[in-house]
């Protein structure tokens, strides 16, 4: 499959696989037990094994899939799992703005980069070591990052099913990698990045709102997200009125 990501006549260069896999082994190798803890939420949740190599290979996610568990296994309305998947990834609108899509090259790997922005895959693209990469590079990222989210989950939900006991605070493991995100992103950018706005937006909202804390905490954090990018807005302007 991912030598169909790219609209090209030869394969892509090992250079960019191999500089992609470099890219990706600290986030990657992380994201290894978070699928196992995922897999392991999947079975206990009475779902067979395949249910989360499905979830992993098909949704991808990840903080949604957390929650479609539960989702799932309470037969909550379509309405309320739609509203919800529109809350939790409402983020990617703003991830779109400054993720490298015009360097992948290709309808088909312009699609599937776009199905697989994942916070991870924007953290590490986005950065300014990443400002030379090419577009396979890009896509070579994505890829390996969802392959060790979907080995992840399924060896994780393969082996709940030869351990029955459960293992609580397993969705916890999301919390900590987006931490790990949020701290890497502020060394690179020495500035307050969007995790770490996202807690203070909710915990904000938690003291004014109390239980009713979801919705005014992704209207704050979305707010907070347009003013951060009004400049980013200003220029793109600027820029097509100096090219007409």
């Amino acid at each position: 499959m991912p030598a169909l990501l790219v609209d090209e006549t030869t394969a892509p260069p090992r250079g960019d696989f191999r500089a992609a896999l470099r890219d990706s082994s600290s986030v990657g190798l992380a994201m290894i037990p978070l699928g196992i803890a995922f897999g392991l939420l999947v079975t206990h949740a009475g779902f067979d094994w395949w249910w989360a190599t499905a979830f992993t290979a098909l949704v991808y996610a990840g903080s949604l899939e957390f929650l479609l568990i539960g989702l799932i296994a309470a037969a909550a309305p379509l309405a309320q799992v739609a509203v919800t998947a529109l809350l939790v990834n409402f983020r990617h609108v703003f991830y779109a703005l400054s993720f490298p899509l015009h360097r992948v090259r290709g309808r088909i790997g312009k699609i599937y980069s776009t199905f697989a922005l994942t916070d991870e895959a924007y953290a590490l693209s986005t950065g300014p070591a990443a400002r030379e990469w090419s577009g396979r590079r890009i896509v070579w990222l994505q890829v390996l990052l969802q392959g060790y989210w979907v080995a992840g989950g399924t060896l994780g939900a393969l082996f709940g099913e030869l351990v029955p006991v459960r293992l609580d605070g397993l969705d916890f493991a999301l919390t900590a990698l987006f931490v790990v995100l949020a701290l890497d992103a502020y060394r690179a950018r020495r500035s307050v990045p969007a995790p770490a706005l996202a807690m203070i937006c909710a915990l904000v909202s938690m003291l004014i709102f109390g239980d009713g804390m979801l919705l005014p905490a992704l209207g704050a954090f979305t707010g907070c997200l347009l003013l951060s990018r009004v400049p980013l807005i200003r220029n793109l302007v600027r820029g097509r009125e100096s090219d007409a």
